[in-house]
Parts: C-alpha cells; sequence; structure tokens
C-alpha cells in the first residue's frame, strides 16, 4: 500500500509543478485590486492575473486527473490521460446538480455541487490508468477488431466510471451531510471547536469533502457565515473571524518552514530538484494562502505528515482563537489577504499573526524535520531511486539511443518479456516477466553503467541523466 501511495505521489508532481505560478499570478491580481474579490469590478490588469492564475488553479481536479492518469500507467502512454479524462468527464456530469435533479425529479443535495474536486480528479485518473494497465493489450474477435488494444481503453474506463458514479450517488451525500452535522455540532465549543474544524479542514483535502465543513463555518449554512460577516462588517467583533484567523500562521508560515526541512533533508543529488519545487509551492502558500502544490507534494508520499500537519493546523487555530486576534480572507489566509485585513473593522490585532506565525514555523520546521529523518519518510527529493552521486555523472558513450535502447531489449529477452517501462532521474526502472531470460553482459554492452535486480520481476538499469531518451525509444520498440 505504502508503495502505491508513493508511486501516486510521483505521479502527482507533474501536475502540482504548473499550480505555483498560477497561486502566485492571482495573488498578485488581488493584491493591485483588492475590490476584484468582493465585487468583481477590477482593472485590466488585475482581472488579467487572476484569470490566467484561476485557468490553472480553478481546473486543479482535472489537471490531477490527467497527471495520475499518465503516472500511474504502465508505460506513460497518453491513452491513459485521455482515459482519466473521460471518466473524470463522466462522473461530474451525471453527478452534477442539474443531472441528479433530472435523474431524480427533486432538488439535489448540496453534497453534488462540490463534487468536481480534487479527489474526484485523482479518483479519475486511478481508474483511467487501472483500465489501460489492465486492457491496452486487449484482443477482441475480428469484427471487433477496431476496439482492440488501446482503442478499448477509453470504452471500459466509461464502464467502470459508471459503476463508480452509482456508489458515490449513495455515499457522497451521506458522507457530506454527516460533516455539516458534525461541523454544526461543535459550533457551541468555541475556540476548541475552531481548533477541530480546521484538524478537520486540512484532514479532509485529500478526498475534497473539506467543502461540507466550510460551508458550516464560512458560509451561512448554520448562521455563522464567519467569512461574509468579517468583510461586511455585519458580525461580532472578537468572535467574527475566528474560524479564519488561524489559517494564517500555518499557510504563510508554518508549511514553508515544512519546504525548508524537506528541501533540507533531501538528498544531495535531489537537492536541485527538490528546491524548484519546494520553494515555488512555499512562495505561493505564503504569498496567497494556496497550499495545495505543496500539500499534494507529499500527502501521499509521506501519509504520516499530512496527519501531523492537520493536527497543527488544528492547535494553531485553537490558539489563535483564544488570543484577541482576528483576520480574515476572501481568497485564502496568505500575505494578501493580511494586508487586506488591516483595516476591516471586524480585525483585531491582525499583526500578532505574524510573531505567532514565526513560532509556528520553528515548531514545523523542528517536527518535520524530526520525522523525516527519524523515521525516514519519503518527501520530496528523499524517493526511493538510490540514485549514487556517481551515477548523476555517468554518460553514455553511445548518443544513437536507438541502438543503445534496442541492445537493452535484446538483453532483456525481447519486448515480449518487458510488462512495463519506467525511468527516474538515472534509471531505467523495469517491470520483467521471466527473469531467466535477462543477459546483464549485453545490456552492459549498450553503454550501460550498471544492472541491479532489486527482485524477480524487477531490473533497474543504471543510465545517467540521459535515461529519458533512452526510455523513450525502449517504449517505441515495445509497442
Amino acid at each position: 500500500m505504502m508503495k502505491y501511495l508513493q508511486k501516486l505521489g510521483k505521479s502527482l508532481m507533474l501536475p502540482v509543478a504548473c499550480l505555483p505560478v498560477a497561486g502566485i499570478l492571482m495573488g498578485i491580481g488581488y493584491a493591485i485590486d483588492p475590490n476584484i474579490m468582493i465585487t468583481g469590478d477590477a482593472n485590466v490588469i488585475a482581472t488579467f492575473l487572476v484569470k490566467a492564475g484561476g485557468a490553472l488553479i480553478d481546473n486543479m481536479a482535472i489537471l490531477f486527473a490527467i497527471g495520475v492518469g499518465i503516472g500511474m500507467a504502465d508505460d506513460k502512454d497518453g491513452t491513459s490521460a485521455l482515459a482519466a479524462l473521460v471518466s473524470w468527464l463522466m462522473i461530474t456530469k451525471l453527478l452534477s446538480t442539474g443531472t441528479v435533479a433530472a435523474l431524480t425529479g427533486m432538488e439535489a443535495n448540496a453534497a453534488f455541487g462540490k463534487i468536481e474536486n480534487q479527489f474526484i480528479g485523482i479518483l479519475a485518473g486511478i481508474i483511467g490508468a487501472a483500465c489501460y494497465n489492465k486492457f491496452k493489450n486487449t484482443k477482441l474477435p475480428d469484427f471487433l477488431s477496431f476496439f482492440s488494444g488501446k482503442r478499448c481503453v477509453a470504452i471500459v474506463t466509461a464502464t467502470v466510471s459508471l459503476v463508480m458514479v452509482l456508489i458515490l450517488f449513495f455515499v457522497w451525500p451521506i458522507l457530506y451531510t454527516g460533516l455539516v452535522s458534525l461541523g454544526k455540532a461543535i459550533l457551541s465549543t468555541g475556540a476548541v471547536g475552531a481548533g477541530i474544524y480546521a484538524f478537520l479542514n486540512r484532514l479532509l483535502i485529500p478526498v475534497g469533502l473539506h467543502h461540507a465543513l466550510n460551508s458550516v463555518f464560512w458560509f451561512d449554512v448554520a448562521g455563522i457565515n464567519d467569512l461574509g460577516n468579517f468583510w461586511a462588517g455585519t458580525g461580532t467583533r472578537g468572535v467574527t473571524g475566528m474560524y479564519m484567523s488561524g489559517f494564517f500562521p500555518v499557510m504563510m508560515f508554518g508549511l514553508p518552514a515544512a519546504a525548508l526541512a524537506m528541501y533540507h533533508t533531501a538528498k544531495d543529488n535531489k537537492k536541485k530538484v527538490a528546491f524548484g519545487l519546494l520553494s515555488a509551492a512555499a512562495l505561493c502558500s505564503f504569498f496567497t494562502g494556496v497550499t495545495e502544490p505543496l500539500e499534494f507534494a507529499f500527502m501521499f508520499l509521506a501519509p504520516v505528515l499530512y496527519l501531523i500537519h492537520a493536527i497543527l493546523t488544528g492547535i494553531s487555530a485553537f490558539v489563535v482563537a483564544l488570543l484577541p486576534v482576528r483576520a480574515g480572507f476572501n481568497f485564502s489566509a496568505g500575505l494578501v489577504d493580511l494586508i487586506l485585513s488591516l483595516k476591516v473593522p471586524m480585525a483585531m490585532n491582525p499583526l500578532m499573526l505574524i510573531p505567532i506565525g514565526l513560532g509556528f514555523g520553528v515548531v514545523y520546521y523542528a517536527v518535520f524535520r524530526f520525522f523525516i529523518t527519524k523515521f525516514n519518510l519519503k518527501t520530496p527529493g528523499r524517493e526511493d531511486d538510490d540514485i549514487e552521486d556517481d551515477e548523476m555523472k555517468a554518460t553514455l558513450s553511445n548518443n544513437d539511443y536507438t541502438a543503445v535502447a534496442k541492445t537493452i531489449l535484446e538483453g532483456l529477452g525481447g519486448k515480449g518479456n518487458v510488462a512495463s517501462i519506467d525511468n527516474c532521474i538515472t534509471r531505467l526502472r523495469l517491470e520483467i516477466k521471466d527473469y531467466t531470460l535477462i543477459d546483464e553482459k549485453k545490456i552492459k554492452a549498450a553503454g550501460a553503467r550498471g544492472v541491479m535486480r532489486p527482485s524477480k520481476t524487477s531490473v533497474q538499469i543504471i543510465i545517467g541523466t540521459q535515461v529519458q531518451f533512452v526510455a523513450d525509444e525502449l517504449t517505441k520498440l515495445c509497442k
């Protein structure tokens, strides 16, 4: 299971990598003209930047579906991405409020208004990839031969997605409604309730159900409307903002500090790669409060760290709720919204969130670094690739990648013996069917630095940083 989750986490790196810049663009737009958050009436530059960033942030779930569809496929073929998109479209269309209302003849449950979330995107990606891996080589009778192989993947995916729709049709409203009821139940518990809410808010992000709790505390489902009352000045000073304020220390300081801990504990030969992802995601979190690029970078690679993050978020909300400190957000709990909060009548000592945040930053860094090193958690830059420093310097004597791939394929026992092809930074990572057919001398004759066999069905071939070109050629030869 852990290996599967780590593969899922690795698959998310591709779509996650494009999100930080989008979040920063939106933050700059909101900073230029805050009116776009309140009235939608903003200048052209602000609107341009917000819409540009929103094109990706608002469609994060679709990016996740495609990224997971490719990443979880055996050979990273684009057919799996198409299948994932098919699954996403089927699920979200059939479970949209309009379709549900038409099918049932009554108003759709509010849960279906939140069906287009990251969890459904990841689920669609998993369905698409699983169907691709299982049915990509399917042979049908001659009269159906047009639909054989990869052409049948999307059809099978659509069928499987229909089954998933039926399951979610009954399960999703129960979960959503149950969480709304839980949110209402903890309203009377004051600061403790704020802490519980913040903990559950983070904990539920991977499955997209945090919207259920948000509707109770931030909006008007239970008469709280924390977000609306804060900006309209219609709440109770000292109370209004209680369910938003505690997120600022985490999003502006805690998560960026966690990113620093992950960078410092990354393997030396992966620090540059880790820095690119983590620094951009940390800046996005601090500046705009968009945390998904950072959270999804480690939530599946190291689930225990995500649980710790949720707990610390709950503690932050509890502590801030006890203090005479209140701030709010329209977009998210980043620097932009903190600045905008300074002059809002409902705000109380908002600048105190900075020293509180610095304290949480220290806690986040220390806790994350301890758990990562103590339990060897696989955060970005610490994945199980076992790459040695000299592998990064390895080069092929022959730059004819097609010829290199052909020789390697011969050493693997031919394309019929290759079950799947993948690669990391320096290695081909292959799954084979019959280990007795492997000829290591033939593989090394192609210019490979070495051959490793972690199990009877796994082969790793050390190529160097040119590995992607060899992997591409090998994939072509195996089709």
